[in-house]
């Protein structure tokens, strides 16, 4: 299963974008599905929002608000819309999966990553 992410880009303060994820194929059982970013010099990547099965969502403080997160499983893709965005968000953003798996651990899919920058 390959993650695609799009929607990133350069924009002012204040300004919108959304960005998605597209999985190649239909990801059953799924748990969660979470959009982490990495901010410029950052070695770790923050869970920004996260959806679970039975559609609770979960935000980091810093983007309450601000940050939507929603899915659409017909098309196999997750979104997150960013409204009044903050220099502070600046970063690369990577849509995440997880599922069950009929046998061992549980899978992780991970998108390539999409750079938003947010200008002042």
């Amino acid at each position: 299963v390959q993650l695609q992410a799009s929607g990133g880009g350069l924009v002012q303060a204040g300004g919108s974008l959304r960005l998605s994820c597209a999985a190649s194929e239909r990801i059953s059982s799924i748990v969660s599905m979470g959009w982490y970013r990495q901010a410029p010099g950052k070695q770790q990547r923050e869970l920004a929002a996260s959806i679970v099965s039975g559609g609770r969502t979960n935000y980091v403080d810093s983007v309450k608000g601000r940050f939507t997160i929603s899915e659409d499983n017909a098309k196999n893709t997750v979104y997150l819309q960013m409204n009044s965005l903050k220099p502070e968000d600046t970063a690369v953003y990577y849509c995440n999966i997880v599922a069950r798996k009929t046998w061992g651990p549980l899978a992780n899919y991970w998108g390539q990553g999409t750079q938003v920058t947010v200008s002042s």
